[in-house]
């Protein structure tokens, strides 16, 4: 709320000056009151102001006299109702003024929050979603801000106004009869605790809540990610029961929830209610002991209903606080997050690659499991360096270090000569082009999809790394061509499609260093003959990492590199290795890739 500052001080000003058209509108009952049964007139001479009660009401009796030219009873009744209608539309013209101030904040506020969380998503490294489930955090994104912005942002007029306008008719009474008000002060802390106590259980179980729906989240975007499992193993029983299960303790626990939620307001009402009562009694008895006046405690008791409403909402707002901080406090967990992949201040900015990466002594850990271990290699520009290995063995890991998307425990990596770390994140990204084993693409057109990363997309370019992807006859045939949208992930494409718009994008890119995942290994005899053509093209006058399990595509290296629970066992071109009759050879003759 702090960027609000200037919304919130205007709707408090406005707050307060809808409250004092209130009391003034209210207090007008007592010379009404007055001048109706005869207990006063108008003074001839204006009085000396104090604040009390008898000076504040012959002052406004001098103005009511002076303004309608007399005592006459009819003329005084009538300024004072047309005077009440005058405050009543300055006091509800204020009250909207204030909500047009602070609407901003009630919007601004969930759109800050919500960019936030996308922005601390997107700055957050890799080793940071091995560790989440993607429907927890979707759920953090999606079922706890909107809680926040129904339970918190939806009660914020209340919580700024409702407690001003309390202490000020609170203030106004003790004017009127300190005794009375200081009674009343009795009273109303033992509703706050009854109060605060079911208040408190509502945020538990809010919490609680939002961590089942969580679950329910994760197990609903794995049974859409994985549906063809699903119904291959015919799991659709055990899944069925385990989403009833779920969904089950969830409807129990929004009971409890609900049922908390929905009584804060008859509690609140009915503790209102008597202390009201309690207050009418011990006030009636300081009438008839001649201690009040009873046009006075009239509109002390007119005073004291208007304090019931806001005191209502208070109570109502407080139960919608504890299960909006429920959900605040699990979006903080995201916010909060500690990004372990960071820059560093004077950061160098890589403009280009000039001569080669390098790999030193380095080691590297998920916990406590080790995945890389001492490894040193040196790729001159130009170069291609083949890792091949069996599953677990450290292959992608040792990529996803040169990219720094994580950050090697023991040794260094350096482009050119220049350890990755001293570098900005940017400059590190933009000199590499990655083509993942399965594609990664986003419902969006084709051309976005090529042209991926770039502000200002060059239309001529994008249709030259498509023609080279081979890429560009398949786009033609589609219904709107390059603006045709593909699907999520793009499931309107089959997979040899999917994977020369991702080395389109690649060659889009342009950038003098490529990683290619096990680019090929997902796809068909056909489509593995077409893919390997472009991956041919986006290869040349590149340094590339290739990351295979097929002998097609690495047999061509400068250098092949077999790695074995994170340890290098062999390294050599093909013929060498082959030559060797080591674990290289033998998996060749295995036809194990």
């Amino acid at each position: 709320m702090k960027p609000y500052r200037l919304n919130i001080s205007g709707f408090w000003l406005l707050t307060i000056l809808s409250i004092l058209f209130g009391i003034v509108s209210i207090t007008l009952a007592i010379p009404f009151l007055q001048i109706l049964f005869d207990r006063a007139v108008p003074p001839e001479t204006l009085p000396t102001f104090t604040l009390t009660v008898d000076s504040i009401l012959k002052t406004l009796y001098y103005y009511m006299g002076k303004a309608m030219g007399g005592t006459n009873k009819e003329h005084l009744l009538a300024a004072i109702c047309v005077g009440m209608i005058l405050l009543f539309l300055l006091k509800n013209l204020t009250v909207y003024m204030s909500l047009h101030v602070l609407a901003p904040l009630r919007t601004g506020v969930i759109y800050d929050l919500r960019k936030k969380m996308y922005e601390k998503i997107l700055s957050l490294p890799l080793s940071y979603f091995s560790d989440q489930k993607k429907g927890d955090v979707l759920t953090r994104m999606s079922a706890d801000v909107v809680e926040v912005e129904w339970s918190i942002m939806n009660s914020i007029i209340s919580f700024m106004r409702d407690p001003l306008l309390i202490i000020a008719y609170l203030a106004m009474m003790f004017v009127f009869s300190p005794q009375l008000t200081l009674f009343s002060f009795i009273l109303l802390p033992l509703s706050a605790l009854i109060i605060s106590r079911i208040g408190r259980s509502l945020k538990r179980a809010s919490f609680s809540g939002q961590k089942i729906l969580s679950d329910l989240m994760v197990l609903i975007e794995e049974t859409l990610g994985g549906m063809r499992v699903v119904k291959a193993f015919s799991a659709e029983k055990q899944l069925n029961q385990k989403f009833h299960e779920q969904n089950n303790e969830f409807k129990t626990l929004g009971n409890s929830i609900f049922r908390k939620r929905s009584l804060s307001s008859p509690l609140s009402e009915f503790l209102g209610s008597v202390v009201i009562a309690i207050v009418i009694w011990f006030g009636g008895n300081l009438v008839l002991d001649l201690k009040l006046d009873p046009e006075v405690f009239i509109t002390y008791i007119a005073m004291f209903s208007q304090i019931i409403s806001p005191a209502k909402a208070v109570s109502t707002t407080y139960y919608n606080m504890q299960k909006g901080l429920a959900s605040i406090n699990r979006i903080e967990d995201i916010l909060n997050a500690e990004n372990t992949l960071t820059e560093k201040p004077n950061a160098i900015c890589l403009q280009d690659f000039s001569e080669k990466i390098e790999l030193r002594d380095i080691s590297f850990s998920y916990g406590e499991q080790p995945v890389l271990q001492h490894i040193s290699l040196y790729i001159p520009k130009g170069k291609t360096l083949a890792l091949i290995g069996a599953s677990g063995a450290g292959k992608s890991t040792l990529a996803d270090l040169i990219a720094r998307y994580y950050d090697v425990q023991e040794g260094a990596v350096f482009i050119d000569n220049t350890d990755v770390r001293d570098c900005s994140l940017r400059s590190i990204r933009n000199l590499l082009s990655i083509v993942p084993q399965h594609a990664v693409l986003f419902n969006d057109s084709i051309a976005a999809n090529i042209t991926f990363g770039d502000m200002n997309p060059d239309e001529k370019r994008m249709k030259t790394a498509a023609t080279m992807a081979y890429a560009a006859d398949f786009i033609q045939e589609l219904p709107k061509g390059y603006q045709t949208t593909i699907g999520d992930q793009g499931s309107k494409l089959s997979g040899g499609q999917r994977q020369r718009i991702a080395i389109a994008r690649a060659l889009y890119k342009n950038a003098p260093i490529l990683i290619l995942d096990e680019a090929t290994s997902a796809l068909d005899a056909e489509s593995e003959k077409i893919v390997q053509k472009a991956i041919q093209n986006l290869m040349k006058n590149r340094t590339v990492i290739i990351i295979a399990h097929r002998l097609s595509t690495i047999q061509g290296a400068d250098e092949i590199v077999v790695l074995d629970q994170g340890k290098i066992i062999e390294r050599g071109t093909h013929e060498h290795l082959i030559t060797q009759q080591g674990a290289y050879a033998h998996m060749v003759e295995l036809n194990k890739f």
